[in-house]
């Protein structure tokens, strides 16, 4: 009886724990994958600068917040505008296509087909949208919620590198903890391989998949911007999710070339540039993954692209990132777990 009810308080007092921890998970998840992937760079700031942690963690930080927070809050607000702009055209009855031009029709094989498609497109949207205003009312509420959502992950993620700048300050601390807590949960014998397993999924997971497919979605996202090309946030996440599932980004790019030389106000000298920028940051996944894939990533592909989205449908953007890490983590664990055999043996 008194194991039962000592048993029992501790069960209570873990869940407890767990419900006051609960809100603060997504953001010590995505600080932990943070701190774990820029480690090695802040060890290489901290010799150079006398071994001073705290301040290697505080230039890391501000590095972080000027590289990527600033440019991801300026496409990220471009996607904003656009949902509230088209959930206000679809409100007000506005919603347009603009004619295409005459120079449309005489693009080799498909021109005149294209041609016919967008004008009926803009000859026919604006009742087809009238017919369908109360179910896209729907869409816009939704719409205005995934713009809310931005905003939140924005601050998220604010935190959650601030966060890791602390994490990175105590790491050698943190490292040995870690070890100790695997150690104590799986035993001596493996309890240090699975942390070092651990920390070689997180780091090839965020920077060879993760990573990648975030730095090329800035890139193009900020050449749409610069070029005036229409929707660019949105674009720009799209090219994120293609990242992620490795497909390329110039399925997009392709046709924001296209839109700048037909539907664009720019010359050609303009077009010309803006194109090539959209070219090479279209490719630039192909120079990115051999420098930051390192020993490549063990996860099949299609648990990293699973990992993103349901994490994405759990907690937005942020969750995109912190569940395909994780679940490719988890898949790690798992099938190291089964290959270990006490006698000695690995299964087949």
């Amino acid at each position: 009886m008194d194991v039962l009810i000592r048993a029992g308080l501790v069960l209570a007092l873990a869940l407890l724990c767990y419900r006051i921890f609960a809100p603060f998970l997504t953001l010590i998840a995505w600080s932990l994958i943070l701190a774990v992937s820029l480690y090695p760079l802040h060890q290489s700031l901290a010799r150079r600068i006398g071994g001073r942690q705290g301040l290697a963690g505080t230039i890391v930080v501000l590095a972080g917040i000027a590289l990527i927070f600033a440019p991801t809050t300026v496409l990220m607000s471009s996607f904003g505008d656009s949902i509230r702009q088209l959930v206000n055209d679809v409100q007000n009855n506005t919603l347009r296509i603009p004619p295409p031009r005459e120079g449309v029709a005489r693009w080799p094989v498909v021109g005149d087909r294209i041609h016919a498609l967008w004008s009926q497109a803009s000859t026919d949207l604006p009742s087809a949208v009238q017919a369908l205003q109360p179910k896209l009312g729907e869409l816009a509420k939704i719409a205005l919620g995934v713009v809310a959502g931005i905003g939140s992950a924005l601050l998220m993620f604010l935190a959650a590198i601030i966060v890791a700048g602390i994490v990175m300050a105590f790491g050698q601390a943190g490292t040995r903890g870690t070890q100790a807590i695997f150690v104590r949960i799986i035993g001596p014998a493996r309890g240090k391989e699975f942390a070092a397993l651990s920390t070689a999924t997180i780091r090839a997971v965020a920077q060879g998949v993760i990573g990648v497919a975030f730095i090329q979605a800035l890139l193009v996202g900020v050449c749409l911007l610069v070029a005036g090309v229409p929707w660019a946030g949105v674009l720009a996440a799209i090219v994120l999710v293609l990242g992620i599932a490795q497909v390329p980004a110039v399925i997009i790019t392709l046709p924001a070339i296209v839109w700048l030389w037909t539907g664009s106000d720019h010359g050609s000298g303009a077009a010309t540039l803006y194109s090539i920028l959209l070219f090479v940051a279209g490719m630039a996944d192909n120079v990115l993954k051999p420098l930051m894939l390192g020993r490549g990533v063990d996860a099949p592909m299609p648990v990293i692209l699973i990992g993103a989205l349901g994490g994405m449908a759990t907690a937005g953007i942020l969750g995109m990132f912190v569940g395909a890490t994780l679940l490719a983590l988890g898949y790690q664990i798992f099938m190291g777990w089964v290959q270990a055999d006490p006698a000695g043996t690995r299964l087949p």
